[in-house]
């Protein structure tokens, strides 16, 4: 793996560890999880489950709580697993620096610039190929996708989530190659879809027999993986990015709903569980707010707000 950018250059992995017996506030009262910085610097959100509703819209209320942050000088930083081509549902309510970290950490993205990608944390490809052929072996039936910095592309038997018109149509061992190593488009990750097995369970033999290899996680509801790069991950590439600009640990404030945003939850200094959220999710932040339909986010910026 390695990296390409031209902003937030810093691509130290913070260490992270999950906190034992973290107090979880109820949903009707986030105001009582553990406090917020008296100044915090930044905001980071995942979007899909947390900023956004179900409906993927951003509420007018939660437009108003992002612009009002903002304005009082604290940076908002999207943090999703989505790749740059999904973002213009937030693309108009971020400003000042403009960046948003994608696809779980493995690219920044510039949304002031339609979406141009800054920097890259890429999955190898050879690496890539021992993944899916260690999967193959695992879990018989896997069907896999490749996302790439030019778009993505997957086997005939995965599942029609979010088909693209231009993508190509093959096995992920034809999608991986190269003609000519590194010449190709960055790998940002690889899907992987079983039709049988649990999410969490997919996600546990997925680790056990790859986890080594590549960096493994999961958003979806469905038993579908998300694989990175080794140590990819979004804590990692907030971490860099919050480097850059002077910002401690202890000044951001985080929140997510699925496993995809453990390591951000627990690396922040802050942390709000969505009421929606995964169990793991609501064991590992510091705090709960209300769920993603009901502007969880937007009640706790608020709050803070409230303090200056």
């Amino acid at each position: 793996m390695f990296a390409r950018s031209l902003k937030c250059a810093t691509l130290c992995t913070p260490g992270v560890c999950v906190r034992d017996n973290v107090f979880v506030t109820s949903v009707t009262d986030p105001q009582s999880a553990r406090p917020t910085p008296a100044v915090p610097r930044l905001i980071a959100t995942d979007l899909d489950g947390t900023l956004l509703r179900d409906d993927k819209s951003v509420s007018e209320r939660t437009v108003a709580a992002l612009t009002a942050a903002e304005q009082a000088g604290i940076e908002v930083f999207f943090v999703t697993g989505r790749p740059a081509r999904w973002m213009d549902v937030v693309r108009d309510h971020v400003h000042g620096h403009g960046l948003a970290i994608c696809a779980n950490g493995a690219a920044v993205v510039d949304l002031h610039a339609d979406g141009r990608i800054v920097q890259v944390r890429d999955l190898e490809r050879t690496v890539a190929l021992d993944v899916v052929e260690t999967l193959r072996i695992t879990a018989p039936g896997t069907s896999f996708a490749v996302e790439l910095t030019t778009g993505i592309h997957y086997e005939p038997k995965y599942p029609p989530f979010f088909l693209d018109a231009g993508a190509t149509v093959a096995a992920a061992e034809k999608l991986l190659h190269e003609e000519a190593p590194g010449l190709g488009a960055p790998v940002l990750k690889v899907l992987a879809h079983h039709p049988e097995l649990t999410p969490d369970g997919f996600l546990s033999l997925a680790r056990e027999a790859a986890g080594h290899l590549a960096s493994f996680t999961r958003s979806s509801p469905t038993a579908l993986l998300e694989i990175s790069g080794l140590g990819v991950s979004k804590a990692g590439t907030l971490a860099a990015c919050c480097t850059e600009r002077g910002i401690a640990p202890e000044e951001v404030v985080a929140f997510g709903d699925m496993p995809n945003d453990l390591e951000m939850l627990t690396w922040a200094g802050t942390s709000y569980a969505m009421g929606n959220a995964h169990p793991d999710v609501l064991a590992a932040a510091s705090g709960r707010t209300l769920a993603n339909n009901e502007d969880g986010v937007a009640v706790v910026i608020e709050q803070i707000l409230a303090q200056f």
